[in-house]
């Protein structure tokens, strides 16, 4: 496997109706909510990998760790990034900041873990 520490995955996201914690039965204010959070920032830790996995195989996701500090309201762009900080064999760790323009509205850490395509997807049916 070609994945190494250091790899970064970055992405921007403008923050919509649907991304607030009222659309997403989180809560009830107009802001971005933490479910739309932790999905940038596995997004963003796929797209730090990207190209780096053998053919036939992915990662999936199995912790999240994420510390949602400041509202964000919609019409506002968050900047995200995932930093691959530990390889232990199958497992990938990242350490993952949300930015907005007013400074950090999140961090924490994703773990995701190298599997076989087809023999993951066994285990699902």
């Amino acid at each position: 496997m070609a994945v190494e520490a250091g790899a970064r995955g970055e992405l921007r996201h403008q923050v919509v109706d649907a991304d607030t914690a009222i659309a997403l039965h989180t809560g009830s204010v107009p802001v971005l909510g933490s479910p739309k959070v932790v999905a940038l920032c596995e997004e963003a830790s796929v797209l730090a990998i990207k190209g780096m996995l053998p053919a036939g195989h992915t990662t999936v996701g199995m912790r999240v760790q994420l510390d949602h500090l400041q509202p964000t309201a919609v019409g506002i762009e968050v900047f995200v990034e995932a930093v691959l900080e530990k390889v232990e064999g199958r497992r990938l760790t990242f350490h993952v900041n949300v930015n907005d323009p007013r400074g950090l509205v999140a961090t924490g850490r994703v773990t995701r873990v190298v599997v076989e395509t087809e023999r993951f997807l066994e285990k699902a049916r």
